[in-house]
C-alpha cells in the first residue's frame, strides 16, 4: 500500500479476505490503513470471525455489525486519520455496490474517496504461494490422482456421464474433501469435442475417448487436473492425436521455470499442436493459475507477457478438439521453482485403455 500511494484499503472480494485474515465465512469485509486491520462480518460468524482471525494474525480487530459489511468497513476507514483516501478493486465491485459505499459517506466525500485500484494488490500476493500454501495444494492435487486411479475401476461402457461424476465427487467427500473445485466435466465420444462439456445422461460408449476434468477443494486450496482415457482400443489416427497432444503437454510442462514468459509457455505446447496440423483444433488457453480459487492469475495464455515466478501453481493443459469426433485433454498443476517446474498431479498420463 505504501508503494503504491493508498492510505487505506477496502477488501470485499471473499478469497482476499480469507487469504488476509484466516476468515473462510461468506459475509465480510476487510478495511486496511497503514495502522491497523479491521475485518467486518455479521452475528452469525461472531464466533467463528474471532477463532479463525485470532489464529491468523492477532493484530487484526473483529468488528460485528448488522448493517452492510463492506459499508461500515468503508464508514470506519473515511473516519481514520490519514486516511484522505482508499482503493478497491474495480474487478470485483459492482457499480451498485461502489454506489452505496459512497452513499455512506459525509457528503464531502463522496465524490473522491474512493480510488480505482491500477492493478489488484491482494491478488498480486495470491499468486505466489509459501511453502504452507503449496504444502496444501500439494495435498489436495494428490488426492485428485487418488481419485481417478479409483475411478478408473469404476468406468463400464453404458453407464451415464453423471454417474462417473456422481461417483468421483461422493469418493472426494468420503476422503475428506470440503467439495470440489468446479463442476466435473465427464465428456465422452463426440461430447468430449467440447472444452467444458460438464456431465449429461449421455452413455458412454463402448468405443471412444472419455475425458475428465475435475478438481477438489482441501483445506481451501484447489486441485485441478485432467486425464482422457479410451473404452476399447483406439484407431492409429485416434492414438497419433493422443501421443500429440501429450507431446505438447509435456513439452510445455518443461518449458516451465522462474522468469520465463506464460506466452512462452503457451507456445511450447501450441507449436507441437501446429507442426502436427492441430493448431486450429487448440481453443483455449494452455492453463491458469490456480489457488483459493480454481482459476487465478497468471493467464498461461498467447502472448501473454507475464513472467513466471518460483512459488507460482499453474495448469498445463493443452486440448485438441473435433467437433463430432472426439476432445482430448491432458492437464497437470504444476508449482514454478527457480530451475523448473514441479508436477503435483503425477497420476499416469500415458493412453489409458479400458
Amino acid at each position: 500500500m505504501t508503494k503504491a500511494g493508498l492510505p487505506g484499503l477496502l477488501v470485499t472480494h471473499l478469497p482476499d479476505v480469507r487469504y488476509l485474515t484466516g476468515f473462510t465465512g461468506s459475509s465480510a469485509a476487510v478495511a486496511v490503513t497503514k495502522r491497523a486491520v479491521r475485518l467486518f462480518t455479521d452475528g452469525r460468524y461472531a464466533a467463528q470471525a474471532a477463532a479463525e482471525v485470532a489464529s491468523a494474525a492477532a493484530s487484526i480487530k473483529v468488528e460485528i455489525v448488522a448493517a452492510s459489511q463492506a459499508t461500515s468497513a468503508a464508514q470506519w476507514l473515511a473516519a481514520q486519520p490519514g486516511v484522505e483516501f482508499a482503493g478497491f478493486d474495480a474487478a470485483r465491485t459492482t457499480v451498485a455496490n461502489l454506489a452505496k459505499w459512497k452513499a455512506a459517506l459525509p457528503a464531502k466525500l463522496r465524490r473522491g474517496f474512493f480510488s480505482e485500484l491500477a492493478a489488484p494488490l491482494v491478488e498480486q500476493l495470491r499468486m505466489v504461494k509459501d511453502q504452507d500454501e503449496l504444502a496444501l495444494m500439494s495435498e489436495a492435487a494428490l488426492l485428485g490422482c487418488r481419485l481417478f486411479e479409483h475411478i478408473l475401476g469404476f468406468i463400464r461402457p453404458g453407464q451415464m456421464e453423471m454417474e462417473v461424476a456422481a461417483e468421483l465427487e461422493h469418493r472426494a467427500r468420503l476422503w475428506g474433501a470440503e467439495g470440489m473445485s468446479f463442476a466435473t466435466i465427464a465428456a465422452s465420444g463426440p461430447r468430449g469435442a467440447l472444452p467444458h462439456g460438464r456431465a449429461t445422461v449421455h452413455p458412454l460408449p463402448r468405443r471412444g475417448f472419455l475425458t475428465l476434468d475435475f478438481g477438489v477443494i482441501l483445506n481451501g486450496y484447489c486441485s485441478d487436473m485432467t486425464r482422457t482415457v479410451y473404452l476399447g482400443s483406439p484407431k492409429a489416427g485416434e492414438r497419433n492425436t493422443y501421443q500429440t497432444v501429450l507431446e505438447a503437454q509435456e513439452t510445455a510442462v518443461a518449458a516451465v521455470a522462474a522468469g520465463v514468459r506464460c506466452g512462452d509457455v503457451d507456445e511450447a505446447a501450441r507449436g507441437v499442436l501446429r507442426a502436427a496440423g492441430l493448431a486450429e483444433a487448440f481453443t483455449h488457453s494452455t492453463g491458469h493459475g490456480v489457488g483459493l480459487e480454481i482459476h487465478e492469475p497468471p493467464r498461461v495464455g498467447a502472448e501473454q507477457t507475464t513472467l513466471l515466478q518460483a512459488g507460482m501453481v499453474i495448469t498445463i493443459e493443452p486440448g485438441v478438439y473435433l467437433a463430432g469426433q472426439y476432445g482430448i485433454r491432458i492437464e497437470d498443476m504444476v508449482a514454478v521453482t527457480q530451475s523448473g517446474g514441479q508436477v503435483l498431479t503425477p497420476a499416469p498420463k500415458a493412453l489409458i485403455e479400458l
